[in-house]
């Protein structure tokens, strides 16, 4: 029974949930980058560039032969490529969050806090020693 407890309080750790959220939200991210790259952005660039669609871009090795049974094996450097632009756009997109965070925590620290006032001990004092010194 206490292995099931460990793990309880292990499962439920701030950090543990907050990591789980964490890759949910990221693999909802990286759909949306997936298609922001395939559906928005690579179709104009395959326009500019001829109407080349990099998602199929391949070298073949062997090609395909259907009446031998053998099946074509290329090097799909085209998904590559697209697979490259998604990294960079995450990549992209993770160091405008940590810079907005830095700049937020930037603010934090520079706010300087206000000096205390005096105490009513050291106002007395203060004032004795004033005394004293015009006598």
């Amino acid at each position: 029974m206490g292995f099931l407890k460990e793990f309880k309080e292990f499962a439920m750790r701030g950090s543990v949930v907050d990591l789980a959220v964490g890759v949910v939200i990221g693999g909802a991210f990286g759909k949306i980058v997936t298609s922001l790259v395939d559906d928005i952005i690579m179709p104009p660039i395959g326009y500019l560039t001829g109407g080349v669609d990099f998602s199929k871009l391949k070298y073949v090795i062997t090609a395909a032969n259907a009446d031998a049974g053998v099946e074509e094996v290329a090097i799909s450097y085209g998904n590559f490529i697209n697979v490259i632009i998604q990294f960079l756009i995450i990549a992209f997109c993770i160091f405008l969050v940590i810079k907005g965070i830095n700049v937020l925590k930037r603010k934090e620290e520079v706010a300087p806090e206000e000096p205390a006032a005096p105490s009513n001990e050291e106002v007395l004092l203060a004032e004795i020693r004033d005394l004293l010194k015009n006598k």
